[in-house]
């Protein structure tokens, strides 16, 4: 299981909650990808986006308590070959085939888990379960996170394989809060995807060709600064050690927009896989479920349904086989 070595003795990162472009984020990412959707949408989501933005950080909170949690959360191509990011199988049966799911979850699973995540929003909408649609698109925007940052996508994920330790929290937790405000989130209204397997591996074929100069330009700048490189900050009665904020600055400039591009991507797929998993469920009212939710016997008897209709569909095409 991966390990978070950023945290060692305390000497990294502001704050030290966790990974995965920390909980500021996470949260951030989730908040503003319910403004990406259209009005048949938007009601229901706002009226629930307090949740939707706390929920986000949800599985985080259990990656070391939760058997099988933490690979969810990457996938370290280069361990499968320099060209892995782009000869891996896209389908999770292929992969297995492949590789053995024991190699899979040793290595992580991010774009295949997204997949997995999207089909069980489908099903949420399709039995009208708003506690599980909303628990499910929060989580959902989590791993959709996860799968823009570059240093998911390789087993030097803290730069510990370069010397450059720390730099995974530099990267998506501290470079976020500082320039945040800085940052433009226009992304444009939701829209369906076709293929949402596909499509989640080209967000991360484009994460781990990013790599690269998130290590080359820190390694470089950091011969620059030194020891200068870091500063101590105090938040309430802790004070750390931590990338200063002039070299927060610097690292930031060279990336040329990285870190706001990859928020804004994972902001509107995000909001394209919730509007997706809508179209794909039928369209269903949302803002009937807002003040009417069904009782859990409805929502059983939606699940029967939806488990008919998927059986008489597979039977009427029995050479395509079991739908993914």
């Amino acid at each position: 299981m991966k390990a978070f070595i950023a945290a060692l003795f305390g000497l990294f990162l502001l704050p030290p909650a966790g990974p995965d472009w920390g909980f500021f984020g996470h949260q951030k990412i989730n908040r503003l990808a319910v403004f990406t959707l259209p009005p048949e949408m938007i009601r229901f989501y706002k009226h629930h986006i307090n949740f939707i933005e706390e929920a986000s950080v949800n599985p985080d909170r259990r990656r070391y308590s939760v058997e099988g949690e933490a690979p969810r959360h990457y996938i370290d191509l280069d361990h499968y070959g320099d060209s892995a990011a782009f000869t891996m199988p896209r389908r999770w049966e292929d992969a297995v085939e492949k590789f053995s799911e024991d190699t899979l979850q040793a290595y992580g699973i991010v774009p295949w888990h997204v997949h997995r995540m999207y089909r069980r929003l489908v099903d949420a909408m399709l039995t009208r379960d708003v506690h599980r649609i909303l628990r499910v698109s929060s989580e959902l925007g989590h791993y959709v996170g996860d799968a823009h940052v570059p240093l998911h996508t390789t087993e030097n994920y803290n730069g510990q394989l370069t010397g450059q330790e720390g730099i995974h929290g530099f990267w998506e937790s501290r470079l976020p809060e500082l320039f945040f405000d800085e940052y433009d989130f226009f992304t444009g209204p939701a829209h369906y995807v076709d293929d949402v397997q596909n499509e989640v591996w080209n967000i991360v074929v484009q994460s781990h060709i990013a790599l690269d100069s998130v290590l080359r330009i820190e390694k470089k700048l950091a011969n620059v600064f030194q020891e200068k490189r870091f500063a101590y900050e105090t938040r309430g009665r802790q004070t750390q050690k931590v990338f200063s904020t002039r070299y927060a600055h610097a690292y930031h400039q060279r990336l040329s927009g990285m870190v706001e591009r990859r928020m804004r991507s994972a902001i509107l797929f995000l909001g394209c896989l919730w509007y997706s998993a809508w179209v794909d469920a039928g369209q269903p009212n949302l803002n009937e479920l807002i003040d009417h939710p069904p009782t859990p016997e409805q929502i059983e008897q939606y699940r029967l349904e939806v488990e008919a209709w998927r059986t008489k569909r597979i039977a009427s095409r029995p050479h395509e086989g079991q739908e993914q």
